[in-house]
């Protein structure tokens, strides 16, 4: 459960090399299509522009300084507590760990509770370790293909670019609510929430809503920004006897 919701909210994208049903099928089950080729007239496109024009100057303004807050981290690291809250099931999971980050791309989530796991996104390469079941899964996802709610937390991508940005309302936000709505239909998501400090435009919370209304909420707590993480701190070095499925090597 714990990689498949992880790649939808932060890592949404095309996975190219299959990894095993029992990790990662709702990502496959969730990931965009190929885009099909564009109609020779398409009035619709213009329907974006417009509704970025729409954005509230005081959102315009908190989203740009949002950016440039990423643009200029280099690093960060953070505890983290995630809530998914299943809609058909009315009930919540809660889980909590640490996440670190390093440009470029590199981001290793370290899940302490209910149990322990550990997934590291290097490049095009994911990697979930299961030290209670000694596994280790390799896949690969098409991180071109990643949206701007993901991008922009690497100091890339546009969210206006994406979507339809307001000021949400919310009694027990601890900043300013974001609400994003995509300008185009979303396999992945159906919505993406973020709750961001007015003063240091750093993102405190970061919710996506799933297409059947389901909710995963990640919330950053204790963040450090610039504190220079090393490139050691995403390598992953199972102890002898851990089985390891790479499924980014061709079949024989």
């Amino acid at each position: 459960m714990y990689l498949e919701k992880l790649l939808v909210t932060l890592l949404a994208a095309p996975v190219i090399a299959p990894v095993p049903s029992t990790v990662a099928q709702q990502v496959v089950a969730q990931a965009p299509a190929q885009p099909a080729a564009p109609a020779p007239a398409a009035p619709k496109a213009e329907a974006p522009k417009a509704a970025e024009k729409k954005v509230a100057p005081e959102v315009k303004e908190l989203v740009e300084r949002m950016q440039a807050f990423y643009e200029k981290t280099q690093d960060f690291s953070s505890d983290f507590k995630q809530d998914y809250k299943y809609k058909a099931l009315r009930r919540t999971q809660t889980s909590t760990g640490t996440v670190i980050y390093k440009k470029p791309g590199l981001m290793r989530w370290e899940y302490q509770k209910p149990s322990a796991r550990t997934f590291v996104l290097a490049g095009e390469k994911v990697y979930a370790y299961d030290p209670e079941a000694q596994t280790l899964s390799v896949g690969r996802i098409d991180t071109s293909q990643l949206s701007a709610s993901v991008t922009f937390l690497f100091g890339q991508g546009k969210l206006a670019d994406e979507f339809s940005i307001s000021k949400g309302a919310c009694k027990d936000c601890k900043g300013t609510l974001l609400v994003l709505d995509p300008l185009k239909q979303d396999p992945r998501f159906r919505q993406v929430r973020l709750e961001v400090d007015p003063k240091t435009a750093q993102v405190l919370k970061s919710t996506v809503v799933d297409p059947d209304g389901s909710e995963n909420a990640i919330a950053f707590l204790n963040l450090k920004t610039n504190v220079g993480v090393g490139a050691d701190a995403f390598k992953i070095n199972p102890p002898d006897g851990t089985r390891i499925d790479d499924f980014t090597k061709p079949r024989k």
